[in-house]
């Protein structure tokens, strides 16, 4: 059938009209939801918020209206060193200060992508993906790094949120027009003033985030108060402390040590080997994104010696796929929605890949895991929305949830076998830009 014929219309129609299950659902959407008509209460037997492996770690944070998830589950990570090591019991790393840097850095990687290949006939698709992406708040773990390791780390209250930070649609758009606009103007400009151009573009753009932001601190004081067993607290003042050193001295982390690992199952990525993306950064000098493709269960075990170890994970998923925000949960089994409409949408994993039916959108910390028979069956999620939603703030994943839209996790490379650590240090392919795993969390 080619087109859409009048006999089409009057015999589908016949059918639905024919069947009493089409009535009742037609009745019920009228007024309700499709999740909340589909919602599979048995399953909660299974989504409980219990776990057999519990890391205990601080309350949640609030990214709010902003896309800066993979940076807050960054700081996520690294404060729970600072909190146990000096005993505390609330504390956040500043994400503005990271969010800040990154922003100034991608504008420069950017520029400087446009400049490259403003005359390249042979990637005008790369150059107008990138374009068309512009700047933008997620990232990948690798770019976290390449910023911190730059720029180090600041307390939260020395370098707070604003407005802008926490809102971060109009300064996106305000940055993206104004690179655009230098993307445009340099296919007229000579050579040799292209650099001057972008200088002055970066300059204000520099001057753009600080009224934003504000102006990042070079020196800041570290004021906590640790309070023992009995109640009792001491204050404490650290003076003159430089970003670097606060990353050195109460982070103590080699963020070095730590690798991304991947589930891509499709075709065109076999596991165990390592891959990059083009065109895909921030700090020029920095990192490049890495990623070594293993199967699910490679992916699990390792991430779960990782949580033995008391250490928490950051991961990467599709936070939009079988989802109850508000309640706390993420399972592919808690929504017959086929059932409702009588279809069938499963799809495998390589399938939801290839056809951009999934990809990861959302960086998350792992924080505990439930094993049964030494097999996971479900997860604790520490995410970044806030405590008003879940358990305060604190999500349920199944592990068949986990299987179908977790795409990334972070591990220390001490985790990884001899075979596994030789393919991370060969030379990656390079993925384009609009590959599946090009996408930003």
């Amino acid at each position: 059938m080619k087109n859409i014929t009048k006999d089409f219309i009057d015999n589908s129609e016949r059918e639905y009209e024919s069947s009493d299950i089409y009535a009742v659902a037609r009745h019920a959407l009228t007024n309700n939801s499709i999740s909340s008509l589909t919602k599979v209460n048995e399953q909660t037997e299974f989504t409980r918020n219990r776990f057999s492996i519990d890391i205990k770690t601080l309350k949640v944070t609030n990214q709010k209206a902003s896309g800066r998830c993979w940076i807050f589950a960054g700081c996520n990570v690294l404060r729970e060193a600072v909190a146990k090591k000096l005993n505390l019991k609330e504390f956040e790393i500043s994400q503005n200060y990271v969010a800040f840097y990154d922003k100034l850095e991608k504008c420069n990687y950017l520029l400087e992508s446009v400049i490259k290949l403003r005359n390249d006939k042979s990637e005008e698709r790369t150059l107008d993906t990138i374009l068309q992406r512009g700047i933008e708040d997620g990232g990948q773990w690798d770019l976290f790094v390449n910023v911190v390791k730059k720029y180090g780390v600041v307390p939260k209250d020395a370098f707070p949120e604003t407005f802008q930070s926490s809102n971060t649609r109009e300064i996106d758009n305000l940055l993206n027009r104004y690179v655009r606009k230098f993307a445009y103007e340099i296919k007229n400009t000579d050579e040799s003033e292209i650099e001057n151009k972008k200088s002055f573009v970066m300059k204000n753009i520099y001057k753009i985030l600080c009224s934003c932001f504000g102006v990042p601190p070079k020196t800041f004081s570290f004021e906590y108060v640790v309070e023992d067993k009995e109640g009792n607290k001491e204050y404490h003042n650290e003076k003159n402390l430089t970003p670097h050193k606060f990353l050195d001295e109460y982070v103590g982390i080699n963020l070095d040590e730590y690798v991304s690992i991947i589930h891509s199952p499709t075709e065109d990525k076999p596991f165990n080997e390592t891959y990059t993306v083009k065109y895909l950064g921030n700090v020029i000098e920095g990192n490049q994104v890495k990623y070594l493709n293993l199967d699910m269960n490679r992916m699990k075990e390792l991430v779960i010696n990782q949580l033995k170890d008391g250490e928490t994970v950051w991961f990467g998923s599709d936070c939009s796929m079988c989802a109850d925000r508000k309640g706390g949960i993420w399972d592919d089994r808690s929504f017959d929605i086929d059932k409702l409409f009588q279809i069938d949408t499963s799809m495998p994993k390589e399938a939801m890949l290839d056809t951009w039916e999934s990809a990861m959108n959302h960086a998350m910390v792992i924080t505990g895991v439930n094993l049964d028979e030494g097999k996971a069956t479900k997860w604790k999620i520490e995410n970044s929305w806030g405590e008003d939603v879940a358990n305060k703030g604190y999500y349920v994943a199944t592990d068949s949830w986990f299987d179908k839209f977790v795409y990334q996790a972070v591990i220390n490379k001490k985790y990884l076998n001899e075979y596994e650590l030789s393919n991370l240090n060969k030379e990656p392919k390079k993925l384009e830009l609009w590959d599946p795993m090009g996408t930003l969390a």
